[in-house]
């Protein structure tokens, strides 16, 4: 078979796997909504509650704020991803598909396709919240396209990472609890304050972390400010880690079927 037929029948069969997978979704969209309260709870508490004591200059701390929120709502959702995963492997769901003439990548994406969906679900709801709760932005066609391109290197790079617990696990808790220091690392960022009032570790660890670089050019597209080398950064962080997390999920996966 010819290296484009491969291609095709790798998409094909990516496909047909996808439909499956958002079926499941269409069916239990309780997960979606899962998905949203947590980081929608988080913006009501630190807007109502924190925000009014929190300094980010001219800046609506909604404003301020929602960069991190994105960022917490996909780490949310991609727990998901490691727990659907889980089920299709301890059902011998995997191992059935693999066993028919079809792309054994393509079970897979079809997982990673079916998040990437699902997360673009959940921001939305977050963003329209935001918007409810006075979220503004004056950022153009050009800075709202980089916000998404961002947002979806990051979606897909946590879902590399979460493909890895999804095989591994041996319960269903193990396959999600990765997922927590996800959430939990956008608090030592720029997410929620700035980083100029923590004390020296805490802050040259915040200022050289991934969520910080991330969270800073989106704000900065948001507010259409210049981004300077912010963006590549992010980018940069966006991409290390999908490669990483992709390379060792395809490693983690083959010695699976061996």
């Amino acid at each position: 078979m010819t290296t484009q037929a491969l291609g095709s029948t790798a998409v094909s069969d990516t496909l047909t796997l996808l439909g499956r997978s958002l079926r499941h979704i269409t069916r239990s969209v309780d997960t979606v909504i899962t998905t949203t309260v947590m980081p929608i709870a988080f913006m009501l508490l630190f807007v109502y509650v924190f925000g009014g004591a929190i300094d980010t200059g001219a800046q609506r701390y909604v404003d301020y704020l929602l960069p991190g929120i994105l960022l917490i709502t996909i780490a949310s959702g991609v727990a998901y991803t490691a727990f659907r995963l889980y089920q299709d492997m301890q059902g011998g769901i995997v191992e059935r598909l693999v066993s028919m003439p079809i792309s054994r990548t393509s079970v897979l994406w079809a997982h990673v396709f079916t998040s990437m969906v699902a997360n673009a679900v959940s921001v939305l709801i977050v963003l329209i919240v935001a918007a409810v709760m006075g979220f503004r932005t004056s950022a153009g066609p050009g800075a709202w396209l980089a916000v998404v391109g961002i947002l979806c290197l990051f979606t897909l790079a946590m879902t590399w990472l979460a493909v890895i617990p999804g095989l591994t696990a041996s319960s269903p808790d193990g396959a999600t609890a990765f997922s927590y220091p996800l959430i939990l690392l956008p608090f030592v960022s720029s997410a929620f304050v700035p980083t100029a009032g923590m004390p020296g570790p805490v802050r040259a660890f915040a200022e050289n972390q991934p969520v910080t670089a991330i969270v800073d050019a989106i704000r900065n597209l948001f507010a259409e400010q210049p981004v300077g080398d912010g963006i590549w950064i992010a980018l940069g962080w966006c991409v290390a880690l999908l490669v990483a997390a992709y390379a060792v999920a395809m490693l983690v996966y083959r010695r699976k079927l061996q």
